[in-house]
């Protein structure tokens, strides 16, 4: 349980985090310092990839414990390709099961903190741009931010929780944002969010070979890895270079962050539904290479 805990816990900071890079576009276009505000954002984007390579190790040695208790009931000397015939591995696996949709769960509770917060970060964002054209440096950024205690009230004075009339913007003029670039979005969010711990569950229905599986998370998030590169990230990036140039309104691109926050929630619940069939697909590769 304390693992599954600090689990879901990194799982729902990845999922903010992603979430808040949306909106790095909107405080790029609104202090006109778009490479700037990418690049800051960085820093803060390695705290996600920190508790990512923490999380796969954490949920593998899950499986790991049930694979060694079955076989300490079971005397000891059991070979893996047996384990799954017997009764307590098909407990062990439902359970797994289970902890793996709370997991799943952690990233649209994740997902939703971030889209609450992203007023506020956004505000402070772009006293964070600004405030490193003055220093020139992220170290000293940092130290200046956190060493000032003036500076750190001034923060928490840029607070904004969504209000009744959050969402009224988006009655006052249709933005021109491609629906495919949507459903898109919602389809790679939910093969992303599946992507290793489906791997790992198949793994644990194929234990004999469940380093193989596991390795083939890429497989599956190689899918999701296209179609952002060929879809999502081109048409946000096209929608906030107009926006630059003028040719659209800093509204388009409010929208824009809203409608993929949104989206990026609906594709944290479309994992729910497409993790099993992930998995299989991924156990099949497996058994083919094995």
């Amino acid at each position: 349980m304390e693992r599954l805990l600090i689990v879901a816990v990194l799982t729902a900071v990845i999922h903010l985090i992603s979430t808040l890079a949306y909106s790095v576009r909107l405080s790029g276009v609104r202090t006109r310092r778009l490479a700037t505000a990418i690049s800051l954002f960085n820093v803060v984007f390695l705290l996600a990839s920190t508790a990512n390579t923490i999380q796969a190790p954490l949920l593998s040695s899950i499986i790991e414990q049930v694979i060694n208790e079955v076989k300490a009931q079971a005397g000891g000397g059991l070979p893996d390709d047996q384990l799954f015939y017997l009764p307590a591995y098909q407990e062990g696996l439902l359970l797994l099961e289970q902890d793996i949709r709370v997991v799943l769960a952690a990233a649209s509770l994740g997902t939703l903190a971030g889209i609450a917060v992203i007023p506020t970060f956004v505000h402070i964002f772009i006293i964070a741009i600004l405030s490193f054209e003055r220093c020139g440096s992220v170290p000293r950024l940092i130290g200046m931010l956190i060493l000032s205690p003036r500076r750190m009230v001034n923060l928490s004075r840029q607070v904004y929780l969504p209000g009744k009339n959050s969402l009224g913007f988006v009655k006052e003029r249709r933005a021109a944002i491609p629906k495919k670039f949507l459903f898109l979005n919602v389809i790679v969010t939910g093969v992303y969010t599946t992507g290793v711990l489906s791997a790992i569950y198949a793994g644990a229905l194929f234990p004999e070979f469940r380093s193989t599986a596991a390795l083939l998370s890429s497989v599956v998030n190689g899918i999701a890895t296209i179609l952002s590169a060929t879809v999502v990230d081109p048409t946000a990036a096209a929608i906030t270079d107009d926006a630059l140039k003028g040719e659209r309104s800093e509204q388009d691109v409010k929208k824009m962050v809203l409608y993929l926050s949104l989206t990026r929630f609906l594709g944290t619940v479309l994992a729910q539904l497409i993790f099993l069939p992930a998995t299989y697909f991924i156990k099949y590769v497996a058994v083919l290479l094995a």
